[in-house]
């Protein structure tokens, strides 16, 4: 989207829509900072002289019977793979489609995302993106 009222409008337009059986959830978050714009394909990358620190990669869009081995079996053609999971639903087990890989090094992880991002697994377009570091949750 090039502008913020685009983005709005589009969150509204899609966020609940049905998508080959799958509901949307769109939602626009702050605009990135001129420093956090890589030049490779205008991602947002962290600010820093790398990478994320912990070299994670979130990978969406996955189909239902991709799993951690899939994924392992995926991604270690771009380096060592430390971790490779799949978020699954606690009630349903069902996957959510969407998961993370630990890879060892802040190189491994830009080859992971230039080599990976939108090729097709199980029939769908995955995206890998670097992973984004979630607060430690508190207590409620």
């Amino acid at each position: 989207m090039s502008t913020t009222d685009e983005v709005e409008i589009a969150a509204q337009q899609f966020n609940g829509y049905e998508f080959q059986g799958r509901v949307l959830r769109v939602n626009s978050g702050p605009e990135p900072s001129k420093r956090e714009i890589s030049p490779v394909r205008g991602r947002s990358r962290p600010v820093g002289s790398s990478s994320n620190s912990t070299n994670r990669v979130y990978v969406g869009n996955l189909a239902w019977g991709v799993d951690n081995l899939a994924l392992e079996t995926l991604f270690s053609e771009q380096g060592k793979v430390r971790e490779a999971r799949v978020v699954y639903d606690r009630e349903s087990g069902r996957s959510k489609g969407f998961g993370f890989v630990t890879l060892s090094s802040p190189d491994e992880v830009n080859n992971a995302i230039e080599s990976l991002d939108g090729i097709d697994l199980n029939g769908r377009s995955i995206r890998v993106s670097p992973a984004e570091s979630r607060p430690p949750r508190g207590p409620y």
